[in-house]
């Protein structure tokens, strides 16, 4: 008799795990903040930009180590500095849309969640002439509305799963400390190439690139990044 309920359990669990794993919804399969890999591939990720001076900073220290990254762009930066925009296309990072004013999302109706994606996605397709299908909201806030302004304007929403801190003016070693201590296979790195002044950015990744190559890992942009093995077979 016990074999039998102890056999009946086990056919219970087995059930659950095969047939009652939850379901992603289509909302959910667009937000990623990792993708695990097999190939060591990371992603390293700037908001807030296009600055007249940082953005230019940080492109030259991704050359310097041949490094693609991802520059999620405010829209009314891209008008104002539309040459370190430019910049970045031209040496070849991928853009993606990070609103138009950088608003706090929750405050906002639906409408002028679409407004402030379809502002950005205007200015970055005419200045820039680029097209993106990335977009990131500022500080992460995701809600119904943008989930389906995501659908319907063909977004993938892009979080990160390591957080430099470096909009809060961390000192470079912290930064350096943080991200050498928690990157990981498949890991989106969140850095800014906007600081109101004195950015620790370009410092801190100067030192970072070389150490996390040593170690294996492989820089690439979030959309190579989501297109990669993973894993499991």
């Amino acid at each position: 008799m016990v074999k039998r309920i102890i056999s009946l359990v086990l056919c219970g669990l087995i059930f659950a795990r095969v047939f009652l794993l939850p379901i992603m919804s289509e909302e959910e399969k667009r937000v990623y903040n990792s993708k695990s890999n097999s190939e060591m591939k990371i992603a390293l990720t700037f908001d807030d930009g296009p600055h007249p001076s940082q953005t230019k900073r940080i492109l030259d220290v991704l050359d310097k180590y041949n490094v693609k990254a991802t520059f999620f762009m405010v829209g009314i930066n891209v008008s104002r500095y539309s040459e370190a925009g430019k910049e970045v296309a031209l040496r070849g990072h991928e853009i993606g849309n990070h609103t138009y004013t950088h608003p706090s999302m929750g405050a906002l109706n639906e409408c002028s969640v679409e407004n402030e994606v379809k502002k950005c996605e205007k200015e970055i397709e005419d200045i820039l002439g680029y097209k993106t299908s990335l977009f990131r909201p500022p500080e992460g806030f995701i809600n119904s509305n943008l989930l389906e302004i995501s659908i319907k304007d063909n977004y993938k929403i892009i979080l990160w799963t390591v957080d430099t801190r470096d909009w809060a003016h961390a000192s470079v070693s912290s930064i350096v400390k943080n991200v050498m201590k928690n990157t990981k296979s498949g890991n989106i790195i969140l850095m800014h190439d906007y600081i109101d002044c004195n950015s620790p950015t370009p410092q801190a990744l100067d030192i970072i690139i070389p150490l996390l190559q040593e170690r294996g890992f492989v820089f690439v942009t979030v959309s190579e990044l989501l297109e990669s093995k993973t894993d499991c077979p």
